[in-house]
């Protein structure tokens, strides 16, 4: 994993993306994010932050673009960063994206796949694959109307422009914004609360919104009653309802 720094912190994960210097996103450090949310599904990580230094991720390695017109080069760079992308949406723990500097195009595809965005006061985010005569291929399309509405994300998709973090924090793209020099210790604290809580249902939590959206209610309900069904039967299940009757608070092992 030579693009990227993964380290623990009690039972914290942190994800440094390290392609200076914008991290622009190429296969090679699609793998490595890939390899260190591999990492970070260990059981005894039961939060993650990811983040880029000065800049998120600016975007895909446009250089390479280029030589791709004639070749399969953008698909598999695509697909590897697709793959990474879903890893991170499906994580079995809560997940903080803490962006400071740029986070466009790709970048901000990887981001809103975590559960939480935390933006540095400067940040800009955005969709700006227009510009070139392209479209975003990794969620743009998708993901952003979830988080902002469909004809915000109209707008952002068809303009590219640069989404400031104030207004990212009207529309709902931001979770918090944050004094820069204070980004990536506020997701950690943050992120060290939610490590203290039931992470099985949590990722329960997950699973059933990320497999229900979009679905008849039907349906939707059935995927929410089976996924129910397999946290009751959990340890913090048997916990948090023990210590509610005993009216204590509870002490969550993650299991």
């Amino acid at each position: 994993m030579s693009l990227v720094e993964y380290s623990t912190e009690g039972a914290v994960g942190l994800l440094a993306l390290n392609r200076p210097p914008v991290n622009a996103l190429n296969a090679e450090l699609a793998d490595d994010i890939s390899a260190a949310l591999t990492l970070a599904a260990d059981p005894a990580v039961r939060a993650l932050v990811i983040t880029g230094g000065k800049h998120f991720a600016a975007g895909a390695d446009i250089s390479r673009f280029k030589t791709s017109f004639d070749s399969a080069e953008d698909q598999e760079q695509a697909s590897e960063l697709i793959a990474a992308i879903w890893q991170l949406e499906n994580l079995a723990k809560p997940t903080i994206a803490a962006i400071s500097g740029y986070a466009l195009g790709g970048g901000l595809e990887l981001a809103m796949a975590a559960d939480f965005r935390y933006l540095a006061e400067d940040a800009k985010v955005g969709q700006p694959e227009i510009m070139l005569g392209i479209i975003p291929g990794a969620g743009g399309t998708q993901r952003l109307p979830r988080l902002v509405g469909f004809q915000r994300a109209k707008e952002m998709n068809l303009s590219g422009r640069h989404v400031t973090a104030a207004e990212a924090l009207e529309m709902g793209l931001a979770d918090k914004v944050v004094a820069t020099d204070e980004l990536v210790a506020v997701a950690m604290a943050d992120a060290a609360d939610w490590a203290k809580g039931p992470t099985l249902g949590y990722s329960a939590v997950k699973s059933a919104m990320n497999q229900g959206w979009g679905q008849p209610i039907e349906e939707a309900l059935a995927v929410e009653r089976r996924v129910f069904n397999q946290v009751f039967r959990t340890e913090d299940a048997k916990t948090g309802i023990a210590a509610f009757l005993a009216k204590e608070k509870p002490d969550f092992e993650g299991r």
